[in-house]
This record gives structure tokens, C-alpha cells and sequence, in this order.
């Protein structure tokens, strides 16, 4: 018998839920929901994606204050 045992952690295996995504990053749905769709279902892709999107508007908006 050849058995294999794993730890997986069924969260990390999972796609994000919207709105918890959301939440977790402080994104609006709409925002989130095109992140997901674009980068989804990778939870790593889409948390990177969600940090990039963050730092863009950031960047944006510092360029934009006088």
C-alpha cells in the first residue's frame, strides 16, 4: 500500500470569496470583482494584483496632489 499524506491548507486552495477579498484588501466590489476575474483563481496572483492596484492609485494620487 502506498499512501500519500499532504498538509494542504484548504483556504489557500480555494478562490477568493468577492466580498471578503475585497475587504481584505480595501477595495470597492467593482474593483475587486475585475481583479478577481482578471488575475482569478489564484489566491497569490490575485493578492498581488490587488497590492499593484493599490500602489498605482497611490502613486497616481501623489502625482496629482500640488
Amino acid at each position: 500500500m502506498d499512501y500519500e499524506f499532504g498538509i494542504r491548507n484548504e483556504a489557500n486552495d480555494q478562490p477568493y470569496e468577492l466580498t471578503s477579498f475585497a475587504t481584505k484588501h480595501g477595495l470597492t466590489i467593482p474593483v475587486a470583482d475585475a481583479v478577481l476575474f482578471a488575475k482569478g483563481p489564484s489566491r497569490a496572483a490575485c493578492d498581488a494584483a490587488a497590492l499593484a492596484f493599490l500602489c498605482a492609485v497611490a502613486a497616481y494620487s501623489k502625482k496629482r496632489s500640488p
